[in-house]
């Protein structure tokens, strides 16, 4: 099951990567409410928790489970549900944004 372990790692890696340019994103926003910025900080970090999370989860079950057990199967099965929520819920905002301006594309 090595690749179930390499695909957890990933998720643990993305988790980490989401986390660590928070200031950065922040700082992206511009000038914004104080209590704005706390909230968006809060979920953007929420979210690099869940991945992380998500993550080590599936590994820890990965590597302790015997191969076919049903709870762990579940376990997998739930990680990936969580994961699909999640890449949809960050895709759905994003459906009705222009990406680039007029004319700046080629």
């Amino acid at each position: 099951m090595w690749s179930l372990d390499l695909g957890a790692a990933i998720v643990v890696a993305w988790g980490i990567a989401h986390i660590v340019p928070t200031n950065a994103v922040m700082r992206g926003f511009g000038p914004i409410s104080p209590d704005n910025r706390r909230i968006i900080t809060m979920e953007w970090v929420a979210e690099g928790l869940a991945l992380i999370f998500i993550g080590l989860i599936t590994l820890i079950v990965a590597m302790s489970a015997a191969p076919g057990d049903a709870t762990a199967l579940l376990v997998f099965r739930l990680c990936a549900a969580a994961l699909s929520v999640l890449a949809i819920w960050t895709l759905v905002p994003a459906l009705g944004r222009r990406f680039c301006r007029s004319g700046s594309a080629r």
